[in-house]
């Protein structure tokens, strides 16, 4: 007999393309263990031109998942095909969490809350600034205006090398977003009480360039949305400098609770031996 969790209960998927290098199974499956809970949650990668098939299946029941994770290629499409997004999916135009209920697909984005979460665990009281900047208008960086805008700060500067795509972010959330190129970065940095990079600047050890965060507020809060490694260059220019630093990791666990309790009906906890799970992973790879 194998894991009778792999034959009873619930299964989830997390998936995208490709989608082998998603930490998303070792979360779920230690959430699994730890609430001695019956279920699956595997990776899945599906090409762009089969997801539209296996949502198919996943609507009608036959391809046996109750839900999962969507990832890079996937988000925008998997918004356009549940039956029901909700209203973050729908401003941002992109969907990471699915769920049958009653028959239809419902569809969320978790990405923000993870991030939010994520500062109010590591640095509480990072969103009495009234003032943020945000470094790059990528996919990454919608969800966390939207979260940072929703948390009721005043301005958000969002600072980008095409400051064209900073202002169709400007556009789509409102007159507190505010459109710079990466000229005016000292300018929108002044008196900021909060710096997100989400950019893939230093990834992977990859240079970045150095930035002065001296116009920052002097108690302000440097965080990165990149975890590999968990502190990237950008974080640690910051520390040098004598910022407070919250690295990106909290923010993949924090995005995963809502799904797993929509699946699998328990709402699990992000602790240190999660977090020293996913980091003896990655020094592995």
């Amino acid at each position: 007999m194998g894991d009778s969790r792999e034959t009873f209960g619930p299964n989830a998927f997390v998936t995208g393309y490709p989608v082998k290098h998603s930490r998303s199974p070792l979360i779920h499956g230690h959430w699994l263990r730890t609430l001695g809970l019956a279920g699956s949650y595997r990776a899945h990668e599906v090409s762009p031109d089969d997801f539209p098939t296996f949502i198919a299946a996943l609507k009608n029941g036959s391809s046996g998942f109750v839900g999962g994770n969507v990832t890079i290629p996937h988000k925008e499409t998997a918004f356009k095909l549940a039956d029901r997004p909700d209203d973050l999916s729908v401003e941002l135009g992109s969907s990471n969490t699915l769920w049958l209920q009653d028959g239809l697909l419902h569809a969320t984005n978790t990405d923000g809350r993870g991030f939010t979460v994520n500062l109010d665990e590591r640095h509480p009281g990072w969103d009495r600034t009234g003032r943020v900047v945000i470094l790059g208008a990528g996919g990454a960086s919608r969800a966390i205006i939207q979260a940072v805008r929703d948390r009721g700060i005043g301005e958000i500067h969002v600072v980008n090398r095409t400051v064209e795509r900073a202002q169709e972010l400007a556009d789509r959330f409102g007159q507190r977003i505010h459109a710079h190129p990466m000229a005016a970065l000292a300018e929108a940095m002044r008196d900021a009480g909060l710096f997100v990079n989400t950019t893939s600047l230093g990834m992977d050890g990859e240079a970045a360039p150095q930035i002065d965060f001296s116009p920052l507020a002097k108690n302000a809060v440097v965080t990165d949305i990149v975890y590999v490694p968990l502190k990237t260059p950008l974080l640690a220019q910051a520390e040098e400098q004598g910022f407070a630093i919250v690295d990106g990791l909290g923010m993949l666990l924090h995005q995963a609770v809502p799904g797993f309790e929509k699946w699998f009906g328990k709402r699990p906890v992000v602790d240190e031996a999660l977090r020293a799970i996913i980091i003896a992973d990655m020094e592995k790879h």
